[in-house]
């Protein structure tokens, strides 16, 4: 064993992107190398509280399949346990990402593979990877939520974890965490130098403060491979160094975990049931008010066409909670982005090719958007509450395809075919692409209501192609408005009210 450290240029080794981010809103599938902030010399006020631990070797470690890695509070009292009989639940994929062999349902047992997401009081359970190999370095992510700030800690690790290691005893590997953050304004860094190492670790801990208590998170540049969850707290920006550099990228789809995502009151136990699954989405909100998202790419990196898997669910229970995306990327195939409440994207990128904006909002307003196929598919599938409610409004958006995409291939809406909801969909003055299938709304089933009016059904005004030359008017299923009829579409005032 050559050493064992939480110092922060070994956190940097373990934060850095596997995958490169992406150079440009135009081309989500190819890669451009970002270059991460230099480490800082290493300081005596201790590490982040959610840093990954980095244990060095003389040679690449093998995984054994049994053992523990446990860590301690000073005073002996046992606060987390990543057990290595749970290795055999995962798959490892090429990136060493670690994914369930068994999709997580609410009947599932709670092992050291999973994680539960902690916020507002209440726990998201998600697959996870708590353990990854880089070079000659094994880095370990504890569970979130498992230290305290300005405690100390020792790690042991058993003789079975590592192959043909003698691992590590009590006492020979001991760290400390930093103090608590002082200000609402609070920094994520990659390389240990901010106050959080992670944006879970930021979430986790904004969710701490007073409801109402205005939090913005400066995320820097990196890419973070991981999974989120906030719950119940008002006013929180996350906001990156741009939607280019600042990367969140995790795989995670409906065959590892189950539904749109729910959380639980309190912490599963090991071999206890789930009780509710965290969901295939990378990103679960729940009942949070003026949430900001901007400048940064959040990317559910499963990459496959068959399977829903969201980049975000903003579930609002009362469906008035407002959510602000600026100057983002969100990327996925099925299912991209999924919302309720009353919704502003703007300036943004959303990818996907089969339902891929979806939910149930009040109002849901993509402005001066590209909405961009990836495959053969279809945009919106809507299920609005009310018939009176504005559903999805598309204000001068451009409707592209990725290169490869067929001319024709893509709807702009397709129905649930539920009549107790309504497909309310509204496309004003958009630039559409070849992609768009001449009929434009896709026919089977038929939408609610079958027969659109000036504010509830399939809608558009103004579409035009490329040259601005008008193709305005696709099927029977969707109305051309008039221009007074699309003035209720035509700003954010008019759809959001705000």
């Amino acid at each position: 064993m050559k050493r064992l450290t939480t110092l922060f240029a070994a956190m940097l080794v373990a934060c850095t992107p596997a995958i490169t981010p992406e150079p440009d809103n135009t081309d989500p599938g190819s890669q451009t190398p970002v270059t991460p902030p230099a480490p800082p010399e290493p300081e005596d006020t201790g590490v982040c509280i959610d840093a990954p631990l980095v244990l060095d070797l003389d040679s690449a470690p093998v995984l054994g399949s049994a053992g523990a890695i446990t860590v301690f509070s000073a005073d002996g009292k046992e606060v987390d346990r990543i057990d290595l009989a749970d290795l055999a639940t995962v798959d490892i994929r090429e990136d060493g990402t670690m994914v369930p062999k068994v999709q997580i349902t609410a009947d599932s047992k709670y092992n050291s593979f999973m994680n539960a997401l902690k916020s507002g009081g209440r726990y998201r359970t998600v697959h996870y990877t708590p353990l990854r190999i880089r070079d000659n370095s094994l880095i370990i992510k504890l569970h979130d939520s498992v230290l305290s700030f300005g405690a100390e800690y020792y790690v042991t690790v058993d003789a079975g974890v590592i192959q043909g290691h003698k691992g590590v005893a009590a006492g020979e590997w001991t760290f400390k965490v930093k103090a608590k953050p002082s200000s609402t304004t609070l920094s994520v860094k990659p390389n240990g130098s901010g106050d959080f190492c992670t944006i879970q670790g930021a979430l986790a801990y904004v969710s701490t403060l007073g409801k109402d208590t205005a939090v913005t998170i400066d995320v820097a540049a990196g890419t973070y491979n991981e999974m989120l969850f906030l719950r119940d707290k008002n006013k929180v920006t996350i906001k990156g160094a741009s939607k280019i550099s600042t990367i969140i990228r995790y795989p995670n789809n409906e065959g590892w975990c189950s539904g749109s995502g729910a959380s639980r009151t309190s912490k599963p136990v090991a071999g206890g049931n789930v009780s509710a699954s965290g969901g295939r989405g990378l990103m679960l909100v729940e009942n949070c008010d003026n949430l900001t998202i901007s400048d940064l790419t959040i990317e559910n990196s499963f990459g496959e066409l068959k399977g829903q898997a969201e980049t975000i669910y903003f579930n609002s229970g009362s469906n008035s909670h407002k959510l602000t995306i600026e100057n983002c990327r969100l990327l996925s195939f099925q299912d991209t982005f999924l919302c309720k409440g009353e919704v502003w994207v703007h300036n943004s990128l959303i990818a996907g090719h089969c339902d891929f904006i979806w939910g149930y909002p009040k109002a849901c307003l993509f402005e001066d958007c590209e909405i961009k196929a990836r495959a053969a598919g279809y945009i919106v599938q809507a299920r609005v509450p009310n018939a009176s409610d504005k559903g999805f409004v598309f204000l001068n958006c451009k409707l592209t395809a990725e290169e490869g995409v067929a001319d024709g291939s893509m709807y702009l809406a397709r129905s649930g075919g539920d009549t107790k909801v309504y497909d309310n969909v509204t496309f004003i003055n958009c630039e559409m692409s070849p992609v768009i299938a001449s009929q434009g709304w896709y026919s089977k089933p038929q939408p609610n209501p079958a027969a659109p009016t000036a504010t509830s059904g399939w809608k558009e005004y103004g579409s035009k192609d490329a040259s601005g030359n008008s193709v305005t008017g696709h099927n029977s299923l969707g109305r051309v408005l008039t221009a007074d009829e699309a003035e209720a579409f035509a700003s954010r005032s008019a759809v959001l009210g705000w």
